[in-house]
């Protein structure tokens, strides 16, 4: 998968914005001001958010990523190579923990997008 095809994918999800605030070359999704993906600069893998620590371990054990570098336990780094699906899978899974994270009315205003 490319660069282009995941910034594409997380184009997809509701409210999700485009940002550079992490420097040159970073690509930040976020939605509702909160980060939900990251393509670095080197463009080889994305970053996203787990429910917990334990899964992003358990997922790292699995060899399906490794620890996202800079970024709390509960993120994984997964390869731009992994099986699409599960790539799609996991950045839908990190926009739908960021987006639950936020209050109703954050919710709901992104909802009526």
């Amino acid at each position: 998968m490319s660069r282009d095809t995941v910034n594409t994918i997380c184009a997809s999800h509701k409210g999700a914005t485009l940002d550079h605030n992490l420097g040159e070359g970073h690509d930040s999704w976020k939605v509702g001001g909160k980060l939900f993906a990251i393509v670095g600069a080197l463009g080889d893998v994305v970053s996203v958010k787990t429910d917990s620590v334990e899964t992003a371990q358990m997922l790292i054990d699995a060899g399906a990523g490794t620890k996202a570098r800079y970024l709390h336990r509960s993120w994984i780094s997964i390869p731009l190579t992994a099986d699409p699906e599960e790539l799609t899978h996991r950045i839908t899974v990190s926009y739908d923990i960021i987006l639950s994270s936020l209050t109703k009315r954050a919710q709901a205003q992104i909802k009526d997008l």
